[in-house]
């Protein structure tokens, strides 16, 4: 039977979790520092073991709502995308999940838990008294030829691609640009504003993103210029091992029909690949990412509460911080046609 025991992060800790084929960005340590630090979260590492034979790894933070532990490999809300476990290829997810459950809610103490792990299936929840969303991602495999790439764009995609570079639009990587997160996020005000909304997140977050990632060599940060050289356009791709994630894209709407989004897109795929990365990930299945020829891949969110009281908050808080975002929005000014 497997069990999980935490551990205290050391040099040795980390190269044997590098070592993993399934390791992910966001189990690295400065991922985890970021996330730390926007959540004021406690990270938790474990090792995974049948009986005295290493197994794997699990990953998660701890914080606090409502006065209960809460469990996080991912939260909702977080911007990451899977969490989870490292495993060696012959151990079993479903019963690496069964041994996170006496140790998340009896070790740690925890009243709930999440978790969203990349390799896990619906097929692996059930039985284990779990609930949870399907929560698909679209992905893109790097591994053919760039001219097969843009081929499996939609036509209208690659178009757009093509418009772009007709229309004098650049994109450049940015590297050490402090002013890089507020062109972001006043960009990303005017996509949320176009739905009414406001972020669901500060500028200190993206701050804090490229503050950790960026020394590590881990993010893609690109901008689009107009042929007046203005800043359109931007996006913030980590990157690490075999996948790159698309975290947050942003435009202003004026400049839109430069079609700057597309342009940014196709110059981080073949960044990525030239780069040996095979898998470019959207982080979630919206409809219009099809167009870049993606394949949807199931990824789902499991949840378990120690008790139904816990599950109602949790939900309860959800719908929470939807109406408090549409509130904030009406209070800063917002409009659809703004």
């Amino acid at each position: 039977m497997l069990r999980l025991r935490r551990v205290d992060p050391d040099a040795a800790l980390w190269r044997d979790r590098a070592g993993y084929h399934d390791r992910l960005i966001f189990h690295t340590p400065e991922w985890l520092a970021f996330v730390a630090e926007c959540q004021n979260a406690e990270p938790v590492l474990a090792t995974l073991h049948d009986g005295d034979t290493p197994a794997g790894h699990f990953t998660g933070l701890i914080t606090r709502k409502y006065g209960l532990r809460i469990l996080g490999s991912p939260m909702a809300g977080w911007t990451t995308s899977y969490v989870g476990f490292n495993l060696r290829p012959e151990v079993s997810r479903r019963a690496a999940l069964e041994a996170l459950m006496p140790f998340a809610f009896g070790e740690l103490g925890c009243a709930h838990l999440e978790i969203r792990d990349r390799g896990l299936t619906e097929a692996d929840l059930g039985g284990l008294g779990l609930r949870w969303d399907a929560a698909p991602t679209a992905v893109i495999d790097l591994n053919p030829d760039e001219d097969a790439l843009f081929g499996a764009m939609a036509s209208a995609c690659r178009r757009n691609i093509r418009k772009a570079a007709k229309s004098g639009v650049t994109v450049e990587e940015v590297h050490g640009d402090p002013a890089f997160a507020e062109e972001f996020y006043d960009q990303l005000r005017d996509v949320f504003a176009k739905q009414n909304l406001v972020p669901t997140y500060s500028v200190e977050r993206v701050k804090s993103l490229i503050r950790h990632l960026e020394p590590a060599g881990r993010i893609l940060l690109l901008r689009a210029r107009d042929p007046e050289g203005r800043s359109i356009a931007t996006a913030v791709l980590p990157w690490y091992h075999r996948a790159m994630y698309f975290w947050g894209g942003a435009s202003y709407r004026e400049h839109q029909h430069l079609r700057p989004n597309e342009t940014l897109i196709w110059h981080a795929l073949r960044w990525a690949k030239e780069r040996g990365v095979t898998e470019f990930d959207f982080v979630g299945g919206n409809a219009y990412k099809a167009k870049y020829g993606t394949t949807e891949v199931p990824v789902p969110w499991a949840r378990r509460s120690r008790s139904p009281l816990v599950a109602r908050l949790r939900d309860a808080a959800k719908q929470g911080f939807a109406l408090k975002q549409r509130t904030a929005a009406r209070l800063t000014g917002v409009r659809p046609d703004s």
